[in-house]
């Protein structure tokens, strides 16, 4: 086991708190017939005791794999061939299946975006929260049932006593989606990892279900990583969020900060698209291109050929987070020595 990694957020000591989730330079390879395809690349973010970290981006943009690699559910030949992950004080990226499985459910929770993928049709909802909660805590089955009721409570299920021996399809999407967040803080793991929760949801029960995550969160002081293409949920539930594009982190910040004033090109193209209540637009923004392949990363910045100012240095060398303000951005923009001249603001000011 190796050293903890530190952290910028103090205890209240003023010590450096450990975070729950630490990544550190995470590099994820796919081997293939025609080459090596790099799904992440020196990815590093940390997620404190009761904060929600809204990781964004584009399909194909690392998000999920981020998550996947965390809990080691990559599928093969992919593999991390790089980095470090901490939970807690513990390294987990080096261990093998055996010692990783404990972890799962017990210490590492997982929503997935899907209900109906994540509940066994064949198994009622209770009998499937029991065996989850005798799997990983202490209880007897009188025990189990009584913390399965509890859960079902807590997450808003009505009558729990007449619902838990219900089977899956018996429930509405939702109502299924609250049964899953249920599951996955069961055995009240430190870190939940929540990929796309909310996508298969009408708007109305999306917003109920961000509500109770973030309150769950609040109230038990587990970390959330939260996968979403959505800025709006992003901008909603999250307390910092991290932008990927290309399987590289481009940005990351306090919600507000990366909201109201995005430093990359592409976080501002991603905040452009959004409609905005109290602005009317004949038409909304469109960042031109689209995501590269992996087999076809351009040079330097990965974003350079769809950026609307990107010189020579954004082809050729590919930049590192650079701080601005309460962010970091991975653009020349921020360059100290020898920034780039931003004229993106004018682009988007009228929409065009």
């Amino acid at each position: 086991m190796s050293s903890t990694p530190s952290s910028d957020s103090p205890r209240d000591d003023g010590t450096p708190a450990v975070p729950v989730l630490s990544v550190r330079e995470l590099r994820v390879e796919f081997p293939t017939r025609h080459g090596t395809l790099v799904a992440l690349d020196k990815v590093s973010f940390d997620i404190a005791p009761g904060e929600i970290l809204g990781v964004v981006g584009e399909s194909g943009a690392g998000k999920s794999m981020t998550g996947n690699a965390v809990i080691q559910l990559l599928e093969p030949p992919g593999h991390i061939a790089a980095g470090e992950v901490h939970l807690g004080a513990q390294r987990i990226d080096n261990l093998d299946e055996d010692a990783f499985v404990p972890l799962r459910g017990r210490h590492i929770g997982m929503i997935f975006q899907d209900p109906l993928t994540s509940l066994n049709p064949l198994f009622s909802v209770g009998e499937q929260l029991i065996e989850t909660i005798r799997t990983h805590l202490p209880m007897n089955h009188k025990q189990a049932r009584e913390r399965a009721l509890e859960l079902l409570r807590e997450v808003g299920i009505p009558a729990p006593e007449n619902r838990l021996d219900a089977y899956p399809h018996q429930f509405s999407g939702g109502m299924r989606q609250r049964v899953v967040i249920a599951l996955a803080l069961a055995a009240e793991p430190e870190l939940v990892i929540a990929d796309e929760p909310t996508t298969a949801l009408d708007v109305s029960v999306q917003a109920q279900i961000l509500a109770l995550l973030k309150r769950l969160c609040a109230e038990r002081g587990t970390a959330v990583m939260l996968v979403t293409h959505d800025m709006g949920v992003i901008a909603e539930t999250a307390d910092r969020v991290a932008v990927m594009y290309a399987g590289r982190l481009i940005e990351i910040g306090p919600v507000n900060a990366v909201i109201r004033e995005p430093q990359h090109p592409y976080t501002r193209g991603l905040m452009a698209s959004i409609p905005g209540i109290e602005t009317s637009r004949e038409r909304l923004y469109q960042i031109e291109g689209a995501m590269p392949r992996l087999a076809a990363i351009p040079a330097g910045c990965a974003f350079n050929p769809r950026c609307p100012h990107a010189v020579e240095r954004c082809r050729s060398e590919r930049p590192e987070l650079l701080p601005t303000g309460t962010s970091r951005a991975a653009c020349w923009l921020h360059d100290p020595d020898n920034p780039v001249t931003p004229v993106i603001e004018e682009a988007h000011a009228d929409g065009h």
